[in-house]
């Protein structure tokens, strides 16, 4: 597995190795704030409304092997939110530390980018989350503040952290569609 990752759509048949990473990351991590990992119905069911919605949703492939994922949907759901979106990296275990966080959330960025939104939003699970505050630091995001004690898993409240970054001329400039 040293080939460097392909970015590329996420196909349905991509959804059993993207389950199986998020149930890793649901079950033993503070990344996501549910508590049970949805089954394979459910992902699909959530894969098919971002798609449907025009929204981008990526893998990282190596050597045929799904890696990690990432995509990013609606911030919020009221209209005047619609430029901004919220993004979501998960990796497969063995895929940390080795620029594959890095190549989809960069790759995120420019499709989201593509699409005419002027703002991404990061929402991490746990403020000792420094491998992904430090990932989103690095491709441009700020710090723009903290939900203390947001949730409760593993026995212990876990703060939310958000992060923001400016997509094309952000706020600078009004939407043109």
């Amino acid at each position: 597995m040293s080939s460097a990752p392909v970015v590329r759509p996420a196909v349905p048949a991509d959804l059993p190795a993207i389950q199986r990473i998020y149930a890793h990351h649901v079950l033993n991590g503070l990344a996501s704030f549910e508590e049970v990992a949805p089954d394979l119905t459910e992902m699909k069911r959530r894969f098919n409304a971002l798609v449907e919605a025009g929204y981008p949703y990526i893998v990282a492939d190596v050597e045929g092997r799904v890696l990690g994922y990432a995509y990013c949907g609606p911030y919020r759901p009221r209209p005047a939110y619609r430029y901004s979106v919220e993004n979501s990296v998960y990796l497969a275990p063995e895929a940390a530390r080795r620029g594959i966080g890095r190549t989809l959330l960069s790759t995120l960025i420019e499709r989201a980018t593509a699409l005419g939104k002027r703002q991404m939003i990061a929402v991490i699970g746990d403020g000792a989350n420094l491998a992904s505050i430090g990932l989103h630091e690095a491709l441009g995001f700020r710090r723009v503040g903290t939900i203390e004690g947001a949730g409760f898993k593993h026995g212990r409240w876990v703060d939310s952290v958000l992060m923001q970054r400016a997509l094309g001329p952000g706020q600078a400039a009004p939407p043109t569609a």
